[in-house]
């Protein structure tokens, strides 16, 4: 009888055991998190870092040069006088890389347009922008939108620029920065960072001529009727519009 007994327990035991797995009794069953893989990295936070990289290994100079620089537009007045949200844009026609004559007017027919600045190839915050730009140009296409980017670089060098950064989105030669001024997002660089950057890379040869003049790292939305609904205007070209903030002025331009 007690054989009997200790042969029940024992496979009562083995039954509770084999019904549990291998968890320990009282384990809870949390449910599933899926974790989000979609995070969304500010295009600054990236801008910020290379900032931070220059300021750890930049002279008190030549951090000086590039402060005043950047006071030097702000208190030019240009980020008043700029085209603004609610202004009607300058519709123009400039060759993209290749020599191929592009109209915004033409460019509106079909959709908003983003249009963005950028300083020139040699500029690194330009680089990182315009490649987060690409990564981010099937959803501006998804909103319906076509991205344009001016220089006032010559064409062969904003071609050496989309090669370089794999772009597929028009690169506009903006020679002697003629758009850019009908945009008012045109400033003359202070004469001590005008040396700099023909010492160090041949600002001029990258242009074409000798004004040390450049834009704004400007961005602009215009809907289909050619009115701006965002505007982008910074004074410090190491900072720039976040793409999230552009694709939520898309979902409000017709």
């Amino acid at each position: 009888m007690k054989k009997y007994v200790h042969a029940a327990s024992t496979a009562l035991i083995l039954f509770v055991l084999l019904s549990c797995g291998s968890e320990t009794p009282g384990t809870v069953h949390e449910p599933e998190v899926t974790l989000e893989t979609d995070t969304y990295i500010p295009l600054n936070d990236t801008l910020s870092a290379k900032r931070d990289a220059f300021e750890t290994r930049a002279t008190d100079e030549m951090k000086r040069i590039y402060a005043e620089g950047i006071a030097s537009v702000e208190n030019s007045g240009i980020l008043r006088s700029a085209k603004q949200v609610g202004d009607t844009a300058i519709f123009f026609t400039l060759p993209d890389a290749s020599g191929t004559r592009v109209e915004l007017k033409q460019l509106l027919a079909n959709g908003p347009v983003v249009l963005t600045w950028y300083r020139g190839g040699w500029c690194p915050y330009c680089n990182l922008t315009l490649a987060r730009l690409q990564e981010e140009l099937p959803k501006f296409k998804s909103a319906g939108a076509t991205l344009i980017a001016l220089t006032p670089e010559r064409p062969d060098s904003s071609l050496t620029t989309a090669e370089k950064n794999n772009l597929e989105f028009e690169i506009l030669s903006d020679a002697g920065n003629g758009v850019a001024r009908q945009y008012g997002v045109v400033f003359k660089l202070t004469d001590e960072v005008a040396k700099s950057y023909q010492e160090s890379f041949g600002l001029h040869e990258f242009n074409g001529d000798a004004s040390n003049e450049l834009p704004l790292a400007a961005t602009y939305v215009i809907g289909t009727d050619g009115v701006i609904t965002y505007a982008f205007l910074h004074a410090d070209y190491r900072e720039r519009a976040e793409p999230r903030d552009i694709l939520a002025a898309l979902e409000r331009t017709k």
